[in-house]
């Protein structure tokens, strides 16, 4: 835990007349208050507080005092019943206890910290091959879930190697090489069919339909769509798209009208030649803005005299693509076929932007060797190339981000190409493109940083920032895990699903690229809808699939704390649950989660729920236990904020039968009455939000756990983002001026230690 910046001053200690000193500030309050409930018999909480009564422990237990002083500033302690101190008590033991956490902080030499060489997670996987090759990869379809520290998935000292992953890379590596240069030749052309009659696509309304496929090869493949049915002689054509993936491929206009041909059988097809990449894919086809199904009664929906729609999908293929390849493009510089050096220079270009370095040329010749072999072999120059393109792909230059100590112990500034490497996985979670690259390369990255980050978060590829950092700080990326019940939850599915992700991901890509202060973050009063989402939050006016702006006119929504993902990864597969929301916004919005539960807390009786009282009666029973009041006080009220939602974020006013009361008073004695109150009352401590955000920014950012020595790096951020309302933007432009982003220093024996401890 931490100690927020508190706008205190030492007059409520010369109000009393007192010197501020431990004795006089902290002591009296502490064993008036505090030592009843921990002491060496009950330690309520796991936290014995008999022994703090000496000021050395303010540095030897700082953890502990600092969860102490947060529990006294937010109310939370001491609980109804104990002894409370005056309000003069309270600032006096608060200032005193800033003060010299303050001038300890100050003592401390700086420390930049040092991060393990990273090896590239999934996503960065991903997006590097895509921006190095031009090849759409999917490697979380491919690759091992990466293991996750401090709540991320890019914490260097957890992304090892394993064999089976070892494997993995050499088999992708040849897989995406070859669709790189496309040098092997084609299989003959085969036909897939997915149709209703076989049960093998989904229907996902009346104009749309879905169908899983795995493309063997890439290469270019005529699809097919089967329409029965018909509209009358006047029905407008519509427009036909197909999605791969959730993204819209290709379109074209589908007749709707009758056939006088085929009257009898009105059945007609449509068809595309597209060039589709290698691996498993979702392929979705339906009618964009159709109007004509809206008056339709289910049974005509499928009528074949009243209506046109979708039942099939075919794919025929694969072809040789008539056009080249995007990532031809981009690797083949020059005819390779023209002689040694062309090859040299479309090999070099390549390491070089694949190892974010200049290269040396006994590293360009070691690839070359491998065309040589190629031809040596049989095989054709592009062939050779393939697997040079392969080597590339499985060394540790490319896979890890390496920043090599040059003094073992004395911190330096990273290198400008090292920068260039941080604030790219960073900001896009890929590699540098080509104006970074080059800017690192003559050392004039450093005086261009701010205009960088402006045109780095200016640029699509900034969305992985939304997806990577803002899907784990929020927890969405587990919406993908999570299974409603059914029966209690029928609304839900995967159009609804996916809904919130994008709902969540497109407010924090606002919230970011209009640089909006962290306030509207808690209380926003628009978000992004579709007609899905819309429908599901009641909210009238929004038709068809594509997500827009919307102003929020009630409020029932507003902020991320009204999200349905939010909601629905923060509630039971069966119920909401107050407990695991009010720890949410602790851990997540105020940072400051909750200790774990005592093992021998009773479950909720499930059987009792819907008749033996609201969720709110059963669960008020465990605030009765002072042990348990202490963490449930905080917690039970901010969880009971949010029951207006229900399991997956559908606004009620009731429980079951029972009334709902979402009222509460926080442990500072300030209350609500509804979720849109309960938000104004969080907006008073976006103190405390802005430093939560800024501890976890900065943990993805640098790709490792915050130290102490960290803490002055955050204290310098929050105080340097405070006056302007802590916008987004200038706290990702603080990070990347701040000490552990620009330097590092080698490992302290300590830390050599343990790494040898952890690779025996």
């Amino acid at each position: 835990m931490r100690l927020p910046a508190l706008p205190l001053s030492l007059f409520a200690v010369a109000a009393l007349g007192q010197t501020p000193s431990f004795e006089r500030s902290v002591q009296p309050v502490i064993n008036q208050s505090c030592v009843g409930c921990h002491n060496d018999r009950s330690a309520a909480g796991g936290l014995n507080i008999v022994p703090f009564q000496n000021p050395a422990t303010l540095a030897s237990n700082r953890d502990d005092w600092e969860r102490i002083i947060q529990k006294i500033r937010t109310g939370e302690m001491p609980p109804k019943g104990m002894p409370r101190p005056t309000t003069a008590q309270t600032e006096a033991l608060l200032t005193y206890v800033t003060a010299e956490f303050a001038r300890a902080d100050k003592l401390v030499k700086p420390d930049p910290g040092r991060v393990t060489a990273r090896r590239l997670n999934r996503n960065e996987y991903t997006n590097t091959i895509r921006d190095l090759l031009a090849v759409e990869f999917r490697a979380d379809r491919d690759f091992p879930t990466d293991d996750s520290g401090h709540g991320f998935d890019n914490i260097g000292d957890v992304l090892t190697i394993s064999p089976i992953l070892m494997e993995k890379y050499l088999n992708a590596a040849e897989r995406i090489a070859a669709r790189a240069i496309g040098a092997d030749p084609l299989p003959k052309p085969v036909e897939k069919l997915y149709h209703n009659r076989d049960k093998a696509i989904r229907r996902i309304d009346r104009s749309t339909i879905e169908a899983s496929h795995r493309v063997d090869f890439e290469g270019e493949y005529t699809i097919r769509f089967g329409l029965p049915g018909e509209r009358s002689a006047d029905a407008p054509p519509v427009k036909l798209g197909l999605w791969m993936d959730g993204k819209l491929l290709h379109t074209i206009t589908a007749e709707t009208k009758p056939s006088k041909l085929v009257y009898f059988n009105p059945y007609s097809e449509e068809e595309m030649r597209l060039l589709l990449p290698e691996g498993d894919h979702v392929f979705r086809a339906g009618f964009i803005d159709d109007p004509f199904v809206k008056d339709l009664s289910d049974k005509d929906a499928y009528n074949n005299k009243k209506n046109k729609w979708l039942d099939s999908i075919l794919f025929i293929g694969p072809f040789p693509a008539k056009t080249e390849r995007p990532s031809r493009k981009k690797l083949l510089t020059c005819d390779p076929n023209s002689g040694d050096a062309c090859i040299e220079s479309i090999l070099a270009n390549l390491a070089r932007r694949a190892y974010r370095r200049p290269v040396a040329k006994d590293e360009v010749a070691k690839l070359t060797r491998f065309v040589g072999l190629a031809r040596q072999e049989g095989l054709s120059t592009e062939q050779g190339l393939q697997l040079a393109i392969q080597a590339v792909l499985v060394s540790p230059h490319f896979l890890f981000r390496v920043e090599r100590d040059s003094d073992p112990v004395t911190p330096r500034p990273v290198t400008d190409l090292e920068l260039a490497s941080r604030l790219s996985y960073f900001l896009w979670s890929s590699m540098p493109d080509e104006e970074l690259l080059r800017l690192a390369e003559t050392s004039k990255l450093r005086p261009a940083l701010n205009a960088q980050i402006q045109r780095m978060l200016a640029d699509p590829k900034a969305s992985a920032l939304a997806e990577n950092f803002a899907g784990q700080w929020l927890e969405i990326r587990n919406l993908d895990s999570v299974k409603p019940d059914p029966g209690k939850f029928p609304a839900w599915n995967p159009e609804l699903r996916d809904a919130m992700k994008a709902e969540t991901r497109l407010f924090f890509e606002a919230m970011l690229t209009e640089n909006r202060p962290m306030a509207e973050f808690l209380d926003a009063r628009f978000t992004f809808l579709n007609e899905t989402l819309a429908k599901h939050y009641g909210i009238d006016g929004v038709t068809g699939p594509a997500f827009r702006r919307v102003e929020l006119a009630t409020p029932q929504r507003g902020g991320i704390l009204s999200h349905a993902s939010v909601l629905t990864v923060s509630s039971y597969p069966t119920r909401t649950s107050p407990v695991i929301r009010g720890k949410y916004i602790l851990q997540n919005i105020l940072g400051a989660p909750p200790p774990a539960p005592p093992p021998d807390v009773p479950a909720l009786d499930e059987e009792k729920m819907a008749t033996a009282g609201s969720l709110r009666q059963q669960m008020e029973k465990h605030r009765t236990n002072p042990t348990c009041a202490s963490c449930h006080n905080r917690m039970d009220v901010l969880g009971f904020g949010l029951e207006n939602y229900d399991g997956i974020g559908t606004w009620r006013t009731k429980d079951g039968k029972f009334d709902l009361d979402t009222s509460g008073t926080m442990p500072n004695g300030k209350s609500f009455q509804d979720p849109a109150q309960m938000r104004t009352v969080l907006q008073a401590e976006l103190p405390d939000f802005a430093r939560c955000v800024t501890e976890k920014m900065l943990t993805y950012a640098l790709g490792r756990g915050l130290e102490r020595y960290d803490r002055r790096t955050v204290e310098t951020i929050t105080k340097a983002i405070a006056p302007a309302n802590y916008p987004f933007q200038a706290l990702v432009k603080e990070i990347v001026h701040s000490l552990p982003f620009q330097m590092r220093r080698g490992e302290t024996p300590r830390e050599k230690s343990s790494s040898q401890v952890a690779t025996r």
